[in-house]
């Protein structure tokens, strides 16, 4: 069989590009090197925000919770439109709610300001000694990494025709005139029209000269996470005053660039860390995260697993907001995805082959809007 289109690599860009050519009609075939998808799609937040993402991104990311919501009408992919609060810790990082606010009211994604007392009566389990202010998006959702990308390609395959190989790593993909060969390992050749490469930074083996020259940097996050915590209701994604401090969206604020360098916050923004919380539906809380950087051809720089202390700081840092005991971690792991200083890394090998990768952590949130709109411009 020749498919319409073959992608390579099973995580949030691959899949989506998937579901989108299907919608199409197109035949499409997904194929993923793993069992299952394991890299930066299910080792994530999970979290749905394009409230942290300046115009152009929230606006995918606005497509892209339509999209979850169209399918979660049909199937259960674990989305939630359970909404976010920024919590504000000091005036900087109030100024900054404000402006967004304000920012945001003028794109059309709506959002509440919440004085000190409504973000205590709201969100009654963080200590009231840290928050001054929040910003409500009632928008923003979440989902679950380690299930959503999984079961929408069960539906996938079910329901919309889609055709899944796993445990197929491609080693080499040949084009002639008419088509598209895809080698993997296994000895077998798919063919296709067109073939779309979205294998994150795994592409060294298939194309060494434009991975090598890429440009794309491998980004590695620390997380952590606890028992079960049941006399918490966090109710909505947790973003603090280091989110605040960080986040794309409020780099278009005029404060954002007279922020003050603050002394206690200076170890912590050394590691890129900034404070998340997300309870998980069994009472769990994740927390996190921290960024370390590499060129992609030097990952061994970001060494093999957890350092002891950034662990140790995001702990520190997550008891200012939150009453917990450090006995309640339960779990500790790293994750891994691939950015570019242009946004997304996009490359034709020929009229036939695209690579298309690097989009960083907005893929959870902007990655179903991006990759329809590429569907969509690419003329099938």
């Amino acid at each position: 069989m020749k498919y319409d289109l073959i992608v390579v690599g099973g995580g949030v860009l691959g899949t989506f590009s998937a579901y989108h050519a299907l919608k199409k009609g197109l035949s499409v075939l997904l194929v993923e090197k793993d069992n299952q998808a394991s890299g930066s799609t299910v080792q994530n937040f999970g979290q749905v925000v394009p409230s942290g993402f300046g115009k152009k991104w929230c606006n995918i990311g606005r497509r892209s919770l339509e999209t979850y919501g169209e399918i979660q009408e049909k199937v259960d992919i674990t989305f939630t439109q359970n909404g976010s609060v920024y919590i504000a810790s000091d005036a900087e990082e109030c100024q900054l709610i404000h402006e967004l606010h304000q920012i945001q009211d003028t794109n059309g994604y709506a959002s509440e300001l919440l004085s000190k007392e409504q973000l205590a009566h709201r969100f009654p389990d963080f200590k009231a000694t840290y928050g001054r202010e929040g910003l409500f998006f009632r928008d923003d959702a979440s989902v679950d990494p380690s299930q959503m990308i999984h079961k929408l390609q069960a539906y996938m395959v079910a329901q919309m025709g889609l055709v899944f190989k796993s445990n197929e790593t491609v080693i080499a993909i040949e084009e002639s005139s008419a088509e598209v060969g895809v080698q993997t390992s296994s000895g077998k050749k798919f063919l296709g029209d067109r073939v779309w490469v979205h294998s994150g930074y795994v592409f060294n083996l298939l194309y060494p000269e434009v991975f090598q020259n890429s440009g794309l940097v491998v980004s590695q996050l620390q997380m952590l996470k606890t028992l079960p915590l049941h006399n918490y209701n966090l109710k909505s994604n947790i973003l603090t005053g280091l989110t605040i401090r960080r986040y794309e969206a409020f780099e278009e604020c005029p404060s954002f660039s007279k922020l003050s360098k603050l002394s206690h916050y200076a170890l912590l923004q050394k590691y890129g860390i900034h404070i998340l919380f997300k309870q998980e539906a069994d009472g769990s809380v994740i927390i996190g995260d921290s960024h370390e950087y590499a060129s992609c051809n030097e990952m061994e720089k970001l060494g093999l697993g957890s350092k002891e202390i950034i662990d140790e700081l995001m702990i520190v840092e997550a008891q200012r907001i939150l009453d917990f005991p450090k006995s309640a971690i339960s779990r500790r792991w790293i994750g891994r995805y691939s950015q570019h200083k242009d946004e997304v890394f996009e490359y034709d090998v020929s009229k036939r082959i695209h690579i298309c990768t690097g989009i960083g952590g907005k893929g959870m949130t902007s990655g179903a809007g991006y990759t329809e709109m590429k569907i969509e411009a690419a003329g099938f």
